[in-house]
């Protein structure tokens, strides 16, 4: 007899959509490339890291509705690369083809604001919050909070930016004329131990798996490494795991969730934040398990069997940032590659800035710690 699941799926040979074509579109149409499937990309930008390795790319603005309808006319289902997309864009293509994350996802997870009140109604742990519409409610918000807190744009936030951190009441003046007139959210600050984040799949026939969880550590409000596995207690693990994925049954994904945690003193889990995405935490899956995030993603949006998710072995993941880069050329890319147990891994940018990502170093080893050691080692050689 037939398996039922084999009509609704997306079978390789087929073309997939792909709403953004940088770092993360690049890894998603290269691993759609691996399982036979065509991808169309559609990004502003001029040959873009993702539009490098399509097999179509559609210079358009992610408002031109017209520009994604088009693209959706020619796949067979479309996804996303990041989650800062126009509802408008987002519900015209799915007027046409499936569109995974759909559109209600995004627009929850795009807005701080949405975002904390959707994981706080439904009983999952975040720092306390105040919306921000004045001045006058940032005081309030303060008072309630105290201080350290940090205010940052409810909309359109990331790598640190549209953020500033209160220590006292004189900084309530300057960051909230740093808004810039856009609505806010002031957090609580949170005394942590480390940060965390967990990647899940939910296919379209409803299939869960999940990751390890990765550790991260950050310089200037941006990714530097990832270890692989996290070095905490297993039940905070296993809690951090079984969390990620009832967050991704309540929303309603199809494809990838990242959720990044504050893990507290005593073991305690604060969410911090939600990507409906592959993460950049989780870029070591290309190299360090059975199935990457990337492939994951193109199998659960296809409504595929999703992939085993096994770490091989511990591993870590170090960016790439265009401060490597000398103002008069390349990096010693003969250097870096003398260390002869790190994967090098480049998106195509050939515009190299302070705290752009360029970038990534993998390396595996018995432990994480061996893994971070030798990542770092390689980098550093970029430095002369």
């Amino acid at each position: 007899m037939a398996d039922a699941s084999l009509s609704r799926s997306i079978r390789p040979g087929a073309a997939l959509g792909l709403l953004g074509g940088g770092q993360l579109g690049r890894m998603f149409t290269l691993a759609a490339r691996n399982l036979g499937f065509r991808v169309h990309a559609l990004d502003p930008g001029h040959d873009c890291p993702a539009g490098q390795v399509a097999d179509l790319e559609i210079r358009a603005a992610y408002n031109d509705v017209y520009a994604a309808q088009a693209l959706a006319r020619g796949v067979d289902v479309v996804t996303v690369e990041f989650e800062n997309i126009p509802a408008e864009t987002l519900e015209a293509v799915a007027t046409i083809r499936p569109m995974h994350p759909g559109a209600h996802v995004l627009h929850t997870v795009q807005h701080r604001l949405r975002e904390k009140r959707f994981l706080a109604e439904h009983a999952f742990p975040v720092t306390p919050f105040r919306e921000i519409n004045t001045e006058a409610e940032l005081h309030e918000a303060t008072s309630a909070l105290g201080f350290p807190s940090v205010l940052k744009t409810a909309s359109f936030g990331y790598d640190g930016k549209g953020q500033k951190k209160l220590m006292g009441a004189a900084d309530i003046g300057p960051a909230f004329a740093a808004l810039g007139g856009q609505q806010g959210i002031l957090e609580a600050w949170v005394p942590f131990e480390l940060e965390c984040s967990v990647i899940c799949a939910q296919s379209a026939t409803g299939e869960t798996s999940v990751w390890p969880v990765a550790e991260n550590a950050h310089q200037n409000h941006i990714l530097d490494t990832t270890v692989f596995p996290a070095r905490i207690p297993a039940a905070a693990a296993a809690r951090a795991q079984a969390m990620a994925l009832e967050i991704a049954k309540a929303l309603g994904v199809v494809g990838m969730l990242t959720v990044e945690f504050f893990l507290k003193p005593g073991g305690e889990l604060l969410v911090n934040e939600l990507a409906p995405r592959p993460h950049n935490s989780g870029h070591a899956t290309i190299d360090a398990c059975v199935t990457s995030q990337f492939e994951q993603q193109v199998r659960a949006v296809c409504g595929l069997p999703l992939g085993d998710t096994t770490l091989l072995r511990p591993a870590a993941m170090a960016n790439l940032l265009g401060d490597l880069w000398p103002a008069d050329g390349e990096p010693a890319w003969e250097r870096l590659l003398a260390h002869r147990e790190v994967k090098l891994h480049l998106y195509g940018k050939t515009d190299a800035r302070p705290g752009r990502k360029m970038g990534h170093l993998t390396a595996l080893a018995d432990t994480p710690e061996e893994a971070l050691a030798k990542v770092l080692a390689a980098r550093e050689a970029l430095r002369g």
